[in-house]
């Protein structure tokens, strides 16, 4: 029943239902169901009918792979055949965690995105630049006296890959409409983590199989610059920030930008956006940690490569169709406390190479989820103008808990082991659960309290 119900959910995708013709600009008040406030603002049909687009979201999917690639080309790949070669886990995991440090503060360059060029030659050209550093990546010999330029280059690629990413999200936060937001987000981040699967677990079998490392690295470069072609699939909308100047252009954006600080539920969902639950730090480290539970490179190669793509994909999409129908940051908490749970279940399940095929593939589930929430809280609230650097706030925000925790996953389990590791990343998602239940619950019954009955 609920296969058929969600089945039949999907085809509100095609196409999108026709908004109407031009008509001069309305002001109207509506109330955000998924939000709980009201708002007034400027609607102009003329606009909306522009922007959304009968899109199916699974151009998102492909346009948004690429950072999901080198992700996990770092992540699975170098990860494993460096813990292969002795290296510890620690200089593991910080390899791992400057992969990073661009994602961080990629807010500061998203400007760029809002205000110059078109949205389709800074995804091109910015992911030619990717794929080409997946190919010096793969060239590297795994040796310990590499790995200062090896970090140094795994900045640059995925400084590259961020101009791909805010690209794809600004294409994103003017094509969609409202009610499909938490959908297409899961569509979004189903090319993301799908991608970290693809590749993680291709670029590991491709150089655990071929003999030359430059061969394996075309091959990955390769697909990631050919997700690209998505874009033939998509029209560009006008951008409602740009104008002739650039005085006026960057006033725009900064109107913009504050409006998100100055709102109630934009500080909010800044502040969900730093908390350190769903943020799939383990999976960072699964390769590395591979060995605890006796698993292969063949298991590695398939469970946190492809397998963990498929899964983590399906909860995205799961994820985000369930975000259309409740409270969108509620959605986050809850899928948080079901990574939590999941990582406490594999933390005392015996650790033998079963469980750790089983745990880690619904670990990627629990995490799609997380990230389908994650998307669909931040469309929600940043509407369309500035969007990348919109997004990218938000973005930069929930990548400061996922570098803190790999950093904290790497200590605790030197410290305690891979099932302190495990419990250790539970328990700050709960408390962090907890603090903001109560923060809102401040927050808005003081909200509550303000208006006259």
């Amino acid at each position: 029943m609920f296969v058929r119900h969600f089945l039949r959910e999907i085809q509100i995708y095609l196409p999108l239902a026709h908004l109407p013709q031009s008509k001069p600009t309305r002001f109207s008040c509506f109330k955000n169901k998924s939000t709980d406030f009201t708002m007034t603002e400027a609607i102009s049909t003329d606009s909306l009918n522009q922007n959304h687009q009968n899109v199916h979201p699974s151009v998102f999917t492909f346009l948004i792979m690429p950072m999901g690639i080198v992700t996990g080309f770092v992540s699975v790949a170098l990860a494993y055949q460096f813990s292969q070669a002795g290296i510890s886990i620690e200089k593991i995991a910080a390899l791992v965690a400057a992969a990073l440090l661009p994602h961080m503060f990629k807010f500061l360059w998203a400007p760029l995105i809002d205000s110059f060029f078109t949205l389709k030659k800074w995804h091109w050209v910015s992911n030619l630049i990717a794929g080409a550093g997946i190919v010096a990546m793969g060239l590297m010999p795994i040796k310990e006296a590499n790995l200062p330029i090896l970090t140094l280059l795994v900045i640059l690629v995925n400084f590259a890959v961020t101009f791909t990413a805010m690209s794809t999200e600004s294409l994103m936060a003017y094509a969609v409409p409202e009610n499909l937001k938490g959908r297409v987000g899961g569509f979004f981040q189903a090319g993301n983590l799908g991608g970290t699967g693809l590749g993680g677990g291709a670029g590991l079998w491709l150089a655990q199989h071929l003999s030359s490392p430059l061969i394996s690295g075309l091959i990955v470069g390769t697909a990631t610059f050919l997700c690209s072609a998505g874009l033939f699939f998509i029209t560009e909308s006008k951008s409602t920030l740009r104008s002739e100047k650039i005085s006026e252009t960057m006033n725009n954006l900064l109107k913009d930008i504050w409006s998100i600080f100055k709102s109630r539920n934009g500080l909010m969902v800044m502040l969900l956006c730093f908390l350190p639950l769903g943020t799939g730090a383990a999976s960072g480290l699964w390769s590395a940690v591979a060995n605890d539970w006796s698993a292969s490179a063949d298991t590695v190669a398939i469970v946190t490569g492809v397998l963990s793509g498929f899964m983590s994909a399906g909860g995205c999409i799961i994820g985000g169709w369930i975000c259309d129908r409740m409270n969108r940051r509620n959605a986050y908490l809850i899928f948080g406390l079901v990574g939590a749970s999941i990582a406490l279940m594999m933390a005392y399940s015996p650790h033998t190479e079963l469980m750790y095929i089983i745990w880690t593939s619904v670990y990627a589930i629990g995490l799609g989820f997380s990230y389908a929430g994650f998307t669909a809280a931040v469309l929600e609230t940043i509407g369309t103008g500035a969007a990348a650097t919109k997004y990218n706030i938000y973005a930069a925000l929930s990548n400061t808990p996922i570098y803190l925790m790999t950093y904290i996953d790497g200590w605790a389990h030197a410290k305690w082991g891979p099932t302190g590791m495990l419990n250790t990343e539970a328990v700050v998602a709960i408390i962090a659960v907890i603090g903001f239940t109560l923060i809102q619950t401040v927050v808005y019954r003081k909200k509550y309290k303000s208006i006259p009955n």
